[in-house]
């Protein structure tokens, strides 16, 4: 539960939904483990290994201690998220904060997933009363795309493409959103590749921009096309900040801040998340 709330309805409402996107109710978590190119498993990022074949031979999976699923430390094979309760809190508290502030524009993930975050943001809105901004959810919705080394180097042999897993169709986010009845006209897809969607994308201003997009594309190409849409006392939230295992998606982010003079101090909220608040 986040700290220091009075225990409302609307505060034990989104808490039971964190522990539900999590899947931290149902049971031993149970973990992905993709395999990432000629049948290897990424060693780096789940160890140790106890696994059996899921039923649907897609992916090897084991259980885990559920510390780290609330840690946010894992792919799970059930839940709708995979960031975690310090970062679900983060995003409540900075949600609270804009609604409170009268910070105006959208809230917008870039990387949703199964569409967990993005849920939760939509939930939060209506536990706060606010019904004037959308949610918007940007993804290719079949995963994340081959490297480009000629324009973004820094993704040179990145594996994520290869990663079954990752790729969630539309169809099963929408489905997702409907199942915890947040499905409606505040939320809005912009779905295809960052590089086609998000240049030409219909937001006019943002209040949150939160992005999950681990390569360096895909996390350079949502600040440069969001970021200048991001209004005073917006926040801007990386997923993988902090990850020693995606250092292209802190390159962009610290390029990025030094190509536009971004002096605002970045807070580190778990493991790997970090955000800051725009001031200027």
């Amino acid at each position: 539960m986040t700290q220091g709330r009075a225990a409302s309805v609307e505060t034990l409402y989104l808490d039971l939904l964190k522990r539900s996107l999590t899947a931290l109710d149902s049971g031993a978590p149970v973990s992905i483990i993709e395999p990432l190119g000629r049948g290897r498993v990424r060693q780096a990022l789940y160890t140790p290994i106890r696994v059996l074949l899921d039923a649907t031979g897609l992916a090897i999976v084991r259980r885990i201690p559920a510390a780290q699923r609330a840690e946010g430390r894992d792919w799970p094979l059930g839940g709708d998220t995979m960031v975690g309760l310090q970062r679900l809190d983060n995003l409540q508290e900075c949600i609270e904060d804009i609604v409170k502030s009268g910070v105006r524009g959208d809230l917008l993930e870039c990387g949703v997933w199964r569409g967990g975050a993005a849920i939760f943001m939509r939930a939060a809105l209506i536990a706060y009363g606010d019904a004037s901004r959308k949610v918007w959810a940007a993804d290719s919705f079949q995963g994340l795309p081959p490297p480009d080394p000629h324009n973004f180097p820094a993704d040179a042999g990145d594996p994520h493409h290869r990663a079954r897993s990752l790729a969630v169709s539309l169809e099963e986010v929408k489905a997702n959103f409907a199942s915890y009845g947040l499905l409606d006209d505040q939320v809005c897809f912009l779905p295809g590749w960052f590089r086609d969607s998000l240049p030409s994308a219909p937001v006019e201003r943002l209040a949150l921009l939160r992005l999950d997009g681990d390569m360096y594309e895909s996390t350079m190409l949502p600040l440069q096309h969001l970021y200048p849409k991001l209004e005073r006392g917006g926040y801007l939230i990386v997923d993988d900040y902090g990850d020693d295992r995606l250092p292209a998606c802190r390159k962009a982010v610290d390029d990025y801040r030094a190509q536009q003079g971004i002096a605002e101090p970045i807070v580190r909220i778990d493991w790997t998340g970090a955000y800051w608040k725009r001031e200027r």
